[in-house]
């Protein structure tokens, strides 16, 4: 059995890049410098795909930029604090308002300016002053990583229905993911831009190889940079085997990858399903972490031994591919098979998919019936990297499908692996692509561990709920069109929806991107602003349409502002917390005497239930940092040792502010059916959203708060919201210039706007012409169904007796007979007949009541 030894540091410091200065090998650190040395390469070398083929690919890319990339910069504190207190403002009564606001002004006068000046001493030796302490707030987190910090991305089906079967889409995913590694250990992947400027790509070196290690004093990534084979999960049971040689080439086609899993998935059901769950160790990756490194522990106690040599064998895995027997089919079912797997118990046996995973890894997880996901450790790389990893594999399966068909269809890499078919096998080097179980030695301290490891995570699974949104009517291309922000029209809706369900406003997370700085991760975004609550409120409220859009628009206008601060890194959270991280430093340095005369742990949870908390603890990173991660890490117990305390940290606002409700984080493009996480707190939901042009995907987990009616909430509100701004856009507003032609036709009203063409004659002759309320209420597809409006005025049946309505019909051609006269009126249903002088008008459409009354 080949084994490789798995690299575990230390200490991630180790590990970091120390820089000092604004100068590195004499290059300046700037935007402009880094975006000047992206120009620097070939077209072909920063977008391969464009030029169909590059044999001249030129290598380095990837990482050609990154000494040039600007420093994070430290926001100066006094600007920091007036955020801080902006976000909490519409959040807290006007006392605790105006107790935020003193602590704020103590922490200036006193300690502020002396944590800043140390935070700056620093960082002056650091790659990037919030890095380690981000790394930390991570790596110290006790609580199990399932549904507590790994996030989840669901693909779209492969587009060649053939190809959805579980052996070739798995294998197919396989070989693409492969590809992409070999891209970026060649640095050939072309980095991530925004407008030209190049982003820091520093995650991806930690994407493959890669695992979280516990450890008695908190969890440490370990990473084998040469890792070269991938391990196999079914039924709970694991096998592995090589798939690149020394120079990261391919060794195997995607047919011999497929033969692979076949002959696994026949081995694994060899076993019954309720004994292969007694020795499914992946479970074990779900324990509290102080538990599961015990554990390890039990499996290390032997150097070389199966056990240890095995565990070192997934641990150094490029990823973990996760072949799963179920066939989820509804949306919610599917998110939660690739969040955290199901649970299904029996005979008192767990044989649901809970079993078969490892979630200190990268993780690809494809159903029985093709369904495909993502499941990843979340500590060293954000929702950001793992998308472009998600779409590019998404992508290339596309491809290399289409270059079977056509020798001549672009490739997505610079590139591409010698065809492993004509290669001589002696060329492969020391390699075992043939699959090899893993065979654990059940010692009872490990067989008692994953019996109580299954029930604790069957109990944390049945803690939570999903539900999904695919809502198709309207996407970006509709929210753009009428200047709007596409992530702040959302971002309303979430706010709108909670408001409706519970007339409150709670603290909303969101993360923002700032790879542009060198190791950049995220800022949080703050959504509820003053212009937001008064949004909701108007919105509530019996107000006019008018009024609810223009609080909207206001409330987009600021949320867009404050997205454009944080993604320059000027944001008040990461600042302010990398304070409180200073301030604990320097606490624990002087001696736990300086915290507490009384022995009491400033960092431990204020209440007794609070450990159970995501963000109870200090360094507990929510998971939406990709996502959502911003309240998550702050852990200071304001009740703790206030009399040492910085009054900032020690303020009620502090919790108040780091306490998510609603965790939500937009990342996404069309590869992704669905994105999303787990709740951050006991009392909120983790939201995942994604907005495609035509359409929205949302998908929301809870401790059972009503998700699906917060979901059915959401997709009301959209639709509501919709109808108020087609009103008030008939009602006058100009029409975007930049539409397109289709985006016209979208918008434009159907059966009733073409019935307002023409003169509409009357049974004297005379001819009247539609109001502009009648056109808009006529395509009524907001909330409810049929109405009648209050009061309508008085309908003179008698002057249309001779006229016939068909609501659904078009416009009748111009050469067309003429109506021929009727003495019978058509309402609401083509196949009802009724006396002109007995219309139910309560049984009418609100519609029809309305071109009815024109006629009066």
């Amino acid at each position: 059995m080949a084994v490789r030894t798995f690299t575990r540091p230390s200490s991630l410091n180790e590990s970091l890049l120390q820089m000092s200065g604004s100068e590195v090998n004499g290059s300046s650190r700037s935007a402009e410098s880094a975006k000047e040395s992206q120009q620097s390469y070939p077209s072909e070398a920063r977008a391969p795909l464009a030029s169909h083929t590059n044999p001249d690919s030129k290598p380095g890319i990837t990482f050609a930029h990154q000494e040039k990339l600007p420093k994070l910069p430290i926001p100066e504190l006094d600007s920091s604090c007036k955020k801080y207190i902006a976000a909490l403002k519409p959040l807290q009564s006007p006392k605790a308002h105006n107790d935020t606001v003193l602590s704020v002004n103590d922490f200036l006068k006193n300690e502020g300016q002396v944590l800043q000046d140390k935070l700056k001493k620093y960082a002056a030796g650091k790659a990037n002053y919030i890095e380690q302490f981000w790394y930390d707030s991570y790596l110290n987190f006790d609580n199990p990583v399932v549904l507590n910090l790994n996030p989840f991305f669901l693909l779209e089906d492969d587009p060649t229905p053939a190809r959805n079967n579980q052996v070739t889409r798995a294998a197919s995913l396989v070989v693409s993911a492969l590809s992409f590694v070999r891209a970026v250990r060649r640095e050939e992947l072309p980095p991530d831009t925004v407008r030209g400027q190049p982003l820091c790509m520093y995650q991806y070196s930690r994407l493959f190889g890669t695992a979280r290690i516990p450890t008695e004093h908190g969890c440490q990534i370990g990473q084998d940079p040469t890792s070269k084979h991938i391990v196999v999960l079914c039924h709970g049971q694991f096998y592995w085997f090589d798939v690149l040689d020394d120079n990261s080439d391919h060794i195997m086609t995607e047919k011999d990858v497929a033969l692979n899993l076949q002959v696994i998935i026949e081995d694994a059901q060899e076993v019954p399903i309720q004994e292969a769950a007694k020795g499914a160790l992946g479970v074990l990756s779900t324990e509290n972490r102080k538990v599961w490194s015990g554990l390890r522990d039990v499996l290390h106690r032997e150097e070389y031994s199966n056990n240890s040599d095995s565990l070192n064998i997934v641990d150094s895995a490029l990823f973990i591919l996760c072949l799963d027997y179920t066939e989820p089919q509804t949306g919610a079912e599917l998110c939660m098979n690739m969040l955290c797997g199901s649970s299904k118990v029996e005979r008192g046996v767990q044989v649901g998919t809970c079993t078969n995973r490892w979630y200190d890894k990268l993780q690809i997880i494809v159903c029985k019936n093709g369904s495909a996901g993502i499941n990843f450790e979340h500590t060293g790389v954000d929702g950001h990297t793992v998308l472009r990893f998600a779409s590019d594999v998404y992508t290339d399966t596309i491809l290399r499908f289409a270059r079977t068909i056509n020798g001549n269809a672009p490739s997505l890499w610079a590139s591409t692996s010698p065809d492993p078919a004509k290669r001589d096998p002696d060329s492969f080097g020391d390699v075992q692509t043939t699959p090899h179980k893993l065979e654990w030695d059940m010692v009872p301290e490990l067989s008692t561990a994953l019996r109580f490891a299954e029930t604790r995570l069957a109990d944390l699974i049945q803690q939570n709920e999903f539900a999904t949104l695919e809502f198709p009517h309207y996407g970006k291309n509709f929210m753009t069109s009428m200047g709007f922000s596409p992530d702040a029209f959302v971002q309303m809706a979430f706010q709108a929806a909670y408001y409706g369900l519970y007339g409150r406003v709670e603290c909303v997370y969101e993360p923002a991107m700032t790879k542009m700085y060198y190791h950049g991760r995220t800022e949080a975004i703050r959504s509820v602003t003053e212009e937001s609550v008064d949004f909701v409120k108007t919105f509530w409220g019996e107000n006019p349409a008018a009024a609810k859009v223009e609080t909207l628009r206001k409330a987009c206008q600021k949320h867009t502002e404050n997205t454009k601060v944080c993604a320059k890194a000027q944001g008040p959270d990461r600042h302010l917390y990398a304070l409180y991280c200073i301030w604990q430093r320097a606490i624990d340095e002087d001696g736990a005497e300086m915290a507490s005369s009384d022995g009491y742990d400033s960092t431990r949870p204020s209440s007794p239930d609070a450990s159970e908390k995501v963000n109870s603890a200090v360094g507990s990173p929510g998971r939406d940092s990709v996502i959502s991660e911003g309240g998550e890490s702050y852990s200071a117990s304001p009740h703790a040792v206030q009399h040492s305390m910085p009054a900032l940290f020690a303020d009620a606002g502090w919790d108040k502010l780091n306490t998510t409700v609603l965790s939500t984080s937009n990342c996404g493009n069309p590869s992704l059916r669905q994105f999303g996480f787990g709740p951050t707190s006991g009392d909120g939901f983790g939201i995942g959203y994604i907005v495609k042009d035509g359409s929205i995907s949302i998908c929301a987990s809870s401790k059972h708060r009503q998700t699906s009616r917060y979901i059915d909430q959401l997709e009301s509100y959209f639709l509501e919201i919709r109808k108020l701004l087609r009103q008030l856009k008939r009602r006058g507003t100009s029409a975007d210039k930049t539409m397109s032609r289709a985006r016209e036709a979208e918008d434009r009203p159907k059966a009733g706007r073409v019935k307002s063409r023409g003169r509409l004659i009357l049974a004297e002759g005379k001819a009247q012409t539609p109001t502009e309320e009648s056109i808009a209420e006529s395509d009524d597809d907001g909330l409810g169904g049929c109405r009648v409006p209050p009061s309508p005025p008085a309908l003179n049946l008698d002057e249309v007796a001779n006229i016939t309505l068909h609501p659904a019909l078009p416009l009748t051609p111009p050469q067309s007979p003429p109506f021929r006269p009727m003495t019978t009126v058509h309402v609401s249903s083509p196949r009802r007949h009724m006396p002109a002088r007995h219309v139910q008008m309560r049984k009418c459409s609100r519609a029809v009541v309305q071109r009815l009354n024109a006629f009066a």
